[in-house]
């Protein structure tokens, strides 16, 4: 768990070290991997099934991700989501969901080779908001009562303001994506229609273990997300390529051989 916290603070001295006050990421605000030696804090290390390789472990950060965002919309069981981006995050959102008996999943993406990957991992409904019109989808797909619960996973204004927009009233819905904007949003319809706007970020060590138990019980389709591999020397190339890719470069594998 790649997560230093204060140990101090309000949210650490309650149970949220996940939104510590200081909290720093190991590769972004301390040292990463890309370096002669990485030191990790023992507590930080859990152990992978025997049945997961490499490439599967290497995807259990984003999964618990996945796990902790749809812990903050409730249970999930027999319930009917709705995913506003099929990108890596949305991917597993919506694989996790299934995973957890979720009854129907449906994810949205501008991206049809992001759809077509969520088809491969057993979304249940792909809409591409481009070509088909959304809250019918949602209509035909769902029925008249709609989604249970929305998870916004892109982070941009249109789509929170469609996750506001399609909510039936009561509905919660989870705010995934990280905004590089700050967006607008129609907050008398979250007023009138009592929806419930939940942040969440990344995880804690409890997502972890419970990613680690899915993954391992062949519920989920992590290799499917593997667009392409590099080897550790030629690791900027990869960089490169996620740049040129753009939708096309789902999660890219570093080896170490």
């Amino acid at each position: 768990m790649p997560q230093m916290t204060c140990g101090e603070c309000y949210p650490c001295k309650h149970g949220m070290y996940h939104i510590c006050d200081s909290l720093k990421v190991m590769g972004f605000q301390t040292g990463g991997a890309a370096q002669e030696y990485f030191i990790v804090p023992e507590n930080m290390i859990l152990k992978l099934s025997e049945s997961l390789s490499f490439e599967e472990g290497a995807m259990i950060e984003p999964v618990s991700v996945a796990i902790h965002a749809l812990g903050r919309a409730g249970d999930i069981y027999g319930k009917k989501v709705l995913i506003l981006g099929a990108g890596p995050i949305g991917n597993l959102v919506g694989q996790v969901a299934k995973g957890l008996g979720a009854n129907t999943v449906m994810s949205t993406d501008l991206s049809d080779f992001r759809l077509d990957i969520a088809k491969q991992c057993g979304i249940d409904f792909t809409i591409n908001p481009k070509t088909e019109n959304l809250e019918k989808a949602v209509l035909n797909n769902f029925g008249p009562d709609r989604a249970d619960m929305i998870l916004e996973c892109v982070g941009v204004e249109s789509t929170i303001s469609q996750a506001v927009s399609l909510a039936r009233k009561g509905t919660t819905i989870v705010v995934v994506g990280v905004f590089g904007k700050k967006p607008v949003i129609d907050l008398g319809l979250v007023q009138d229609r009592e929806l419930s706007l939940v942040g969440t970020l990344m995880y804690q060590k409890r997502d972890y273990i419970k990613a680690i138990e899915l993954a391992g019980s062949d519920k989920l389709m992590l290799k499917n997300l593997i667009t392409n591999t590099f080897s550790f020397s030629a690791y900027m190339d990869a960089y490169q390529y996620i740049e040129e890719k753009k939708d096309r470069a789902m999660k890219i594998m570093i080896t170490l051989d």
